[in-house]
């Protein structure tokens, strides 16, 4: 083993060089800085309302709060693993958590401009953590499985408690909206606190370069495409309704807290769905028959929240919750199974999440202009809709039994 690399951890514990009660720890660790990765995004839909009544800012505008941390999903992607070469890879994402901890301070700040900078940076921050705890866990654990379900899970949860306890813990504290949005900080710092004992901060071997040439090379053959294609389109939908929900049901005449409780539903059976879709999809020979039914409770849930979006509400969110859980973990694992080895996924895991970010980025803005336009809610989850078909498209082929890299 190289000097000052860590010892390759066992989920199972003995024989390792780490208790079983040391690998639960790191396998804790794991899962909180997980649930850092999704409140600083989420968390503004629920004060959406108030927020453009105190700053005045369009739907548009309000939009691009969500959709900014997103297209730094993308744009910050391809120097994740060049970051944790340079200063090693446990070193990159104590350094994310700083600076997600830096970009939810910003935004406590009371100019407009740093609402979006604060945004901004945690976005930068949130970048780099999904790039690197995927290859952290890969390296650290012999079974992988069952932590990267932990993980997937946790960033459902941790959407789930941005959604429903944002505003009830600014009304129990008597906090405004951006204080409410602030108290996220300090889960970003007990992420810290508990991710610098347990993983340390070495500089050691990490993942090649996902970004670099040959992985955009990937992009030459159609089964490539079309994950990065099942990818982005997936979290246009998450991101679209995961800005707006609140809003949407409030115009309908849903009060405003029980649509960031709606919300949080919707992000808890997302953790079922995906928890449930990994260990699905690697059972099957070809995962179409799951791509049919994520893509049928997409159509559900969209379909009762243009109809009615005020009767059957808490069933609409929860089969779309599940469509979104369900299909982003669907995503993850398509690109381990369509690579021949993990140099390979590492590349198409890489062009997937920079490309499929930058698009999903478009779609709060997109979904927010399109209601300041039409004066409704109609037209945006219609659009959704539509979206459903490349989608389909996408899923249907990233799905068939073939593998990148034979």
């Amino acid at each position: 083993m190289q000097q000052g690399a860590l010892p390759r951890v066992d989920d199972e514990g003995p024989g390792t060089g780490r208790t079983r009660g040391a690998t639960l720890l790191l396998g804790t660790a794991v899962v909180v800085v997980a649930l850092n990765q999704r409140p600083a995004v989420v968390g503004i839909a629920p004060v959406l309302r108030d927020l453009r009544a105190d700053t005045g800012l369009t739907s548009a505008l309000a939009g691009l709060l969500t959709a900014l941390p997103v297209l730094c999903f993308g744009a910050f992607a391809p120097f994740a693993p060049r970051l944790a070469r340079r200063i090693g890879l446990e070193t990159a994402v104590a350094g994310s958590l700083v600076l997600l901890a830096a970009g939810i301070a910003l935004r406590l700040l009371s100019p407009v401009a740093f609402l979006y900078a604060g945004s901004l940076v945690a976005g930068a921050a949130i970048a780099v953590a999904n790039v690197l705890m995927p290859a952290y866990v890969k390296r650290e654990f012999r079974r992988p499985g069952t932590v990267m379900g932990l993980y997937s899970a946790a960033l459902n949860v941790g959407a789930a408690a941005a959604a429903g306890l944002t505003v009830p813990i600014g009304v129990a504290l008597g906090l405004d909206w951006r204080l409410a949005l602030g108290s996220w900080l300090l889960l970003a710092v007990a992420g810290l606190a508990l991710w610098l004992p347990v993983a340390g901060v070495r500089h050691d071997r990490t993942p090649a370069d996902p970004a670099g040439p040959g992985a955009w090379s990937l992009l030459r053959t159609p089964l490539a495409r079309q994950v990065t294609v099942f990818l982005g389109l997936q979290s246009v939908q998450f991101y679209s309704i995961g800005t707006w929900l609140p809003t949407l049901l409030a115009d309908a005449g849903v009060p405003v807290g029980k649509g960031g409780l709606l919300l949080a539903v919707s992000n808890v059976v997302g953790a079922a769905g995906a928890l449930l879709a990994p260990t699905q999809a690697g059972r099957m020979r070809s995962q179409r028959p799951l791509v049919v039914v994520l893509l049928l409770a997409y159509v559900v849930g969209l379909t009762g929240l243009l109809v009615t979006p005020s009767t059957g509400t808490f069933l609409w969110v929860a089969v779309f919750g599940l469509a979104q859980g369900g299909g982003f973990a669907l995503a993850l694992t398509l690109i381990v199974l369509r690579s021949a080895t993990p140099l390979v996924a590492a590349g198409l895991g890489g062009v997937a999440q920079c490309l499929g970010y930058l698009l999903a980025a478009a779609g709060p803005v997109v979904f927010g202009a399109l209601h300041d336009v039409t004066g409704g809610w109609s037209w945006p989850l219609a659009l959704l809709l539509v979206l459903l078909l490349p989608m389909a498209w996408a899923g249907w082929g990233a799905a068939r039994h073939a593998v990148l890299g034979t």
